[in-house]
């Protein structure tokens, strides 16, 4: 069990922790997390998270007090914001590796399936960012694991096994709320009715893991309750939940399909190997060949009706499907290494070739993509961009060796590898090309122009991170019109805002002098990167002038 704990280990620590400190805090919800855990730390209040100094009722505790330990541990910083979500990275590809081990039929898949989890794309997003959604993929995952362990276990072994699942989902729900029991609860439904007669469930273990679960969770949500009334109740449950489901309060109407392709882009670059094994499947349900066991059942049952419930939701985000991938993960693990025994006993791999050769062209692809975006990345030093997109492209050269060669053995490690590349080369290339970040500078001029405690607002720029980096309350102003009414007073005013609508912003404050500019910020926000922008990287559309102005 050591070389494998200790390969993926590796894996993880590249991955998830590598520069994990090195990006800025810029992406507008993480700012939520990463500066409530510095107010709980200032404020002294353990128990109500505060945002832009207000309460901040949208989302549970548990990952502000984790961030906010670290915090008292290390420091404020972005690594330390970031820890925990790199920590559940870690964790799920242990986890995972560790329920592929309990089947027979993915045992002497487990591995690979722990390599996938480590060095997809979506795992390496969240891990590296301050959100709880990663650590609630932990918490659900450990829920289900120990939930269909339990029910291969008797005795006191089963019990444990509940009680563990009991444990994790109070700890999810601290996390983030009932999603925590909606989601394991849907993913083990369909095993359980289809296994019942031989299941020998004790209840009173059902009724103990769920006890426990309640001793977990409740104590913070009681006390809430007590402090902030029924007010708390309709915002949390009502507003940041029933309506977050149901309606576009949050989130724009997204498409039926529209968790098919963000699935397909958690799992890159192991994309291609994971529609294979769905076309191998379908294959043998149109041959009437398929004869599914049943960890089978267990698998498209965790991987299939969570999906189906957060396609059921308005309120669609990319990170949601994160509980998912596991499964998936192990899935394709299976149907990999599935085709590489086929090879080896002589039999045909067109499935098996075709996916690596997509692979291949996948990261040439990349490599190509990245290093034309260079006119964008002005803050990456071009010997990094161009080591990365070199690297990339010699993983996507290892893949076509090994396609081209039929070398199957060596497919899962040189994958692992050629993603690691991948993943890295984003990381240092984009995401986090150096320091000081243009949130960061801005910071810096809003600390030297603020001379008498002026007041600051911001008009869509670094509404949310800013204050990290400040830590000065600061008012969102909404549009133009509210931001000329906030220049109109007689004491003077700082705004952040983009250079393009200082005019407008001017024009509503109706004064007989313009505000005046302070200092001017160049800035690429990659969370608004899309294809248009790899395939024409116009630095005259896509970088973002903001402007630092007082009113007088």
């Amino acid at each position: 069990m050591r070389r494998p704990v200790l390969t993926l280990l590796l894996f993880s620590f590249l991955v998830f922790g590598i520069g994990l400190g090195r990006q800025a805090i810029t992406e507008a919800d993480e700012a939520y997390y990463a500066e409530a855990a510095r107010e709980m730390v200032a404020s002294g209040d353990w128990l109500t998270p505060h945002f832009n100094y207000e309460d901040r009722w949208q989302k549970p505790v548990l990952y502000y007090w984790l961030t906010a330990l670290v915090y008292r541990a290390t420091g404020t910083g972005e690594g330390a914001a970031r820890l925990w979500s790199a920590l559940s990275g870690a964790g799920l590809v242990l986890l995972v590796w560790a329920t592929a081990r309990r089947a027979p039929s993915t045992r002497a898949h487990a591995w690979l399936a722990g390599a996938i989890t480590a060095t997809c794309y979506g795992y390496f997003a969240m891990a590296r960012s301050a959100l709880p959604d990663l650590p609630l993929a932990f918490c659900i995952t450990v829920t289900v694991g120990a939930v269909f362990a339990a029910f291969d276990a008797h005795g006191r072994d089963a019990l444990r096994w509940w009680l563990l699942a009991g444990l994790a989902t109070g700890l999810g729900c601290l996390m983030k709320g009932p999603v925590a029991i909606v989601v394991p609860a849907l993913a083990i439904a369909v095993p359980w009715w289809l296994e019942r007669r031989r299941l020998e469930v004790r209840w009173s273990y059902v009724a103990l893991a769920t006890a426990l679960a309640a001793a977990v969770t409740l104590p913070w949500y009681v006390a809430m309750v007590v402090r902030h009334g029924a007010a708390y109740v309709d915002s949390f449950l009502v507003g940041d939940n029933l309506e977050r489901f149901t309606t576009t309060r949050f989130n724009e109407t997204r498409p039926v399909w529209f968790y098919l392709p963000v699935i397909a882009g958690g799992l890159m670059p192991w994309s291609a190997y994971g529609v294979a094994a769905a076309l191998s499947g379908v294959m043998q349900i149109a041959r009437r060949r398929w004869r599914p066991s049943g960890d089978d059942l267990r698998l498209l049952s965790w991987a299939i009706l969570p999906t189906l419930f957060f396609i059921a939701s308005v309120g669609q985000q990319p990170r949601y499907v994160l509980p998912v991938l596991p499964p998936l993960a192990i899935l394709t693990a299976r149907a990999i290494g599935d085709r590489i025994e086929a090879a080896r006993a002589g039999q045909t791999t067109s499935l098996l070739t075709a996916a690596t050769w997509a692979t291949a062209a996948l990261l040439v692809l990349c490599a190509a993509l990245l290093y034309r975006l260079q006119p964008l990345l002005q803050e990456t030093p071009p010997a990094t961009l161009l080591s990365s997109a070199a690297g990339i492209a010699v993983g996507g050269a290892a893949m076509a060796i090994v396609a081209l060669r039929g070398s199957w053995s060596a497919l899962p490690l040189t994958t692992a590898a050629a993603a690691t590349t991948l993943l890295l080369g984003l990381q240092f290339s984009v995401l986090a090309p150096g320091r000081p970040a243009a949130v960061e500078r801005m910071a810096a001029f809003v600390t030297a122009h603020r001379t008498a405690g002026e007041p600051l607002g911001s008009l869509h720029a670094f509404t949310r991170n800013l204050i990290f980096y400040t830590g000065l309350k600061q008012l969102d102003l909404v549009d133009t019109g509210g931001a000329g009414r906030f220049l109109a007073q007689n004491s003077r005013v700082l705004v952040v805002l983009p250079e393009r609508d200082l005019a407008a912003a001017a024009a509503a404050a109706a004064a007989a002098a313009p505000p005046q500019v302070l200092a001017r910020v160049r800035h690429l926000n990659t969370a608004n990167l899309r294809l248009r922008s790899v395939l024409n990287p116009d630095p005259a559309i896509e970088l973002e002038t903001i402007v630092l102005v007082a009113n007088k």
